[in-house]
């Protein structure tokens, strides 16, 4: 709400008044202790107190950029929009220099062509010192007059973009302004006529007679003579307003030529950082290349070397296996009575007929006799049950 223009104020130049300073100073100004602390709710009224405390102009400064108190103040006008009459009495006022030049500020961004020439110009015959803070926070000594005509002639003043105005002399040729008067210009001219009465008697040469210059001179003459020093000093003062304009265009131009020479240089710098970068890069994956390569190398000899362990080994154990395997054939051919008489599992081939036979024995000794008087007596039980007799 405190960073809102006022819903009263008219748009200047087609937008909202506060878009007449850039986006990412006026973010700096909304983020700086002054504009929170000593620019919440100024009015018109108020803001001439604050105006009258300043002691220096500038625009940004500081690594972060920070905005001076002049720059606040000029936002909040932009912001309140104070009316005319109060921007002209700031202009007008002698006894502070630095309320004249937030005032001319204002002016030359929200005012017309016709009023920042007419306002701003008178300001010229004012050589008084001011403070002018630069970008690394340094101050440097200004005058009031260099001030306002870094306003009419330079596109950025205060790390703040001006609208363009037009030139004077199209102003003077459509009649929009008047042709502009020194307050050097009287005192030229009394020079002039001093030096014309101060002038010597000239003297005839065929009649040698003195002529005096000043003796019998006609209304009409003088009349020529001042219709001709008037149209000598308007000529003189359109070829300065036109040398100006010359010097300011060839100011421009030269600044033109200096930024693009700035952004070629730049260019240049960055295609070469880009080429630095470049190599940089190539020398990284080619050295990244050459270490997998050479981690691939080594994990191939570790391979390598782990199968020609692991065959080792592995021929070692079946050496061992194998010898093992010797030594029990041995033990278990000592035992044995011959290699034809065992078997496959080891076992020899007269065992099942042994088996057989000590069954056979085993099954003789436990059978019953058929003449016992038990057996005998147990069949005829059987035999009256109906049951088959005992084998």
């Amino acid at each position: 709400m405190a960073n809102r223009t006022d819903p009263l104020a008219k748009s200047i130049h087609g937008t909202n008044p506060q878009n007449l300073v850039e986006k990412i100073v006026r973010s700096k100004i909304y983020q700086s202790t002054y504009w929170k602390e000593q620019c919440f709710g100024l009015t018109a009224e108020t803001l001439v107190d604050k105006a009258m405390e300043l002691d220096h102009t500038g625009g940004t400064y500081g690594g972060n950029r920070k905005p001076t108190p002049f720059l606040c103040l000029a936002l909040k006008m932009l912001q309140i929009q104070p009316d005319k009459d109060i921007v002209v009495e700031f202009i007008k006022n002698e006894d502070y220099k630095y309320v004249r030049v937030l005032g001319a500020f204002y002016l030359r961004l929200t005012g017309t062509v016709a009023d920042v020439y007419q306002y701003l110009e008178p300001l010229y015959n004012d050589y008084r010192k001011i403070r002018h803070k630069l970008s690394d926070g340094q101050f440097t000594l200004t005058h009031v007059d260099e001030f306002i005509d870094e306003l009419l002639t330079k596109d950025y003043s205060c790390d703040t973009a001006m609208p363009r105005i037009q030139k004077r002399w199209v102003l003077e040729a459509s009649g929009t302004l008047e042709p502009r008067r020194s307050a050097l210009e009287d005192d030229f001219e009394e020079e002039e006529e001093d030096k014309e009465e101060e002038q010597p008697m000239e003297i005839d040469e065929p009649n040698g007679h003195e002529k005096d210059n000043h003796r019998g001179r006609s209304p009409a003459r003088e009349r020529d003579r001042d219709r001709d020093r008037d149209r000598k000093h308007e000529r003189h003062h359109r070829e300065r307003d036109y040398d100006r304009d010359r010097d300011y265009d060839r100011d421009y131009g030269r600044g033109r030529e200096r930024d693009r020479d700035r952004d070629r240089e730049r260019d240049r710098n960055r295609d070469r950082d880009r080429d630095r970068h470049r190599l940089r890069d190539d020398d990284y994956s080619r050295d990244r290349d050459r270490d997998r390569e050479r981690d691939g190398r080594e994990r191939e000899r570790r391979d390598r070397d782990r199968g020609r362990h692991r065959s080792r080994s592995r021929s070692r154990d079946r050496r061992d296996r194998d010898r093992e395997d010797g030594e029990y054939r041995r033990r278990r051919g000592r035992g044995s009575l011959s290699p034809r008489g065992r078997g496959e599992d080891g076992t020899t081939r007269e065992e099942p007929k042994r088996k057989k036979e000590k069954k056979e024995k085993k099954g003789e000794g436990n059978a019953p006799d058929p003449n016992d008087p038990e057996i005998i007596e147990m069949n005829k039980l059987r035999a009256s049950l109906g049951l088959k007799p005992l084998k």
